[in-house]
């Protein structure tokens, strides 16, 4: 029988509103407590939200016995630190991407996750949107053929500021890790893991990526050209080529606003994308439903997955030479 899943939010920046305004859309939610770093930011957000408990510690929170699950939006950089605290807690986690800094924070979570048995989930929220599953099966259903070409970006302008977390090192700043995981999110999901790797990236001032480009390439003879950039505007749009025809779904990649499907010697055919909600509200579902099911990972974006994208991202910034702090603490510099 389907019961309410009780939510914590840790953190309360602008992704931990975004997101638990589409938790309140849902009937089979109720956000318990939320947590920050300074008890006056958890009790602003919980009387905006009408959250009954509110702590200034993330320790409380994670602690707290009446919370199933934890929504971890803190950066990039806490992830790995965050989620741990939740699962050494017995919390089920839904962990913002990326999922982490670097391969070796991936694993360790997903190994505390899979001996404890708890949910854990990297927060694709692109995956479960209804315009992206839609053009996933008119793919798998073979309606453009072999699928030949991948054309993917993300990028936006944000105004330059070392402290910002978009250029801070400390906070896992660069484009790759904010943008780029997104094309390469959709590449795996259409295409799986690449064979071959080849990318070239800006790397600015505060020595993080400012922009970065990447071709990925398999024995198939497919190639995905991917980009994504902090200094440089493009439409984001991700491209589907294959041998009868194209899908374009409409950008920004992290939220398709709709697809136009071009078929060979047909016209083309737009269709405006579903979105209820600021889009956050389909992950949701499927996090609940696993819950329900008592499944400890998602199918649409399992652990594994995560891994591999990690990994791959890890041996992009390899070939930039652009290290982290938390790859110095992991001891991988």
């Amino acid at each position: 029988m389907k019961h309410k899943i009780k939510w914590g939010i840790m953190a309360t920046g602008g992704i931990a509103h975004s997101f638990t305004q589409d938790l309140l859309l849902s009937n089979d939610a109720i956000v318990t407590a939320v947590g920050s770093r300074s008890i006056e930011n958890a009790k602003k957000f919980a009387d905006k939200y009408k959250i009954p408990k509110y702590y200034g510690t993330y320790e409380e929170l994670a602690a707290d016995p009446d919370i199933d699950i934890i929504y971890v939006a803190s950066p990039h950089a806490f992830h790995y630190h965050n989620t741990m605290l939740c699962l050494e807690n017995n919390k089920h986690v839904l962990c913002e991407k990326a999922f982490a800094i670097n391969a070796v924070e991936a694993e360790k979570m997903i190994a505390l996750a899979r001996k404890k048995n708890l949910f854990l989930m990297e927060a694709m929220w692109t995956r479960y949107m209804p315009v992206v599953k839609k053009a996933l099966k008119m793919i798998r259903d073979g309606l453009i053929g072999d699928v030949r070409l991948i054309n993917a970006d993300f990028c936006r302008q944000p105004e330059y500021d070392p402290a910002n977390r978009f250029f801070n090192p400390d906070l896992g700043g660069g484009a790759l890790l904010d943008l780029g995981i997104y094309p390469i999110a959709m590449t795996f999901l259409l295409a799986g893991k690449p064979d071959y790797i080849t990318s070239a990236a800006k790397i600015g001032a505060t020595r993080v990526d400012e922009q970065c480009g990447m071709i990925f390439t398999y024995k198939s003879g497919l190639l995905a050209h991917l980009f994504a950039s902090l200094i440089t505007l493009t439409d984001s749009d991700v491209v589907i080529v294959g041998s009868k025809g194209k899908i374009r779904l409409h950008g920004p990649v992290c939220i398709p606003q709709g697809m136009t499907v071009s078929l060979h010697g047909k016209a083309d055919k737009y269709e405006k994308a579903e979105i209820k909600g600021n889009g956050y509200t389909y992950e949701a579902l499927e996090v609940m439903d696993c819950l329900n099911k008592d499944k400890t990972e998602s199918a649409i974006m399992p652990l594994d997955e995560s891994l591999e994208i990690m990994k791959t991202m890890d041996q992009l910034r390899k070939q930039w030479g652009l290290v982290y702090p938390n790859d110095k603490q992991q001891g991988l510099a």
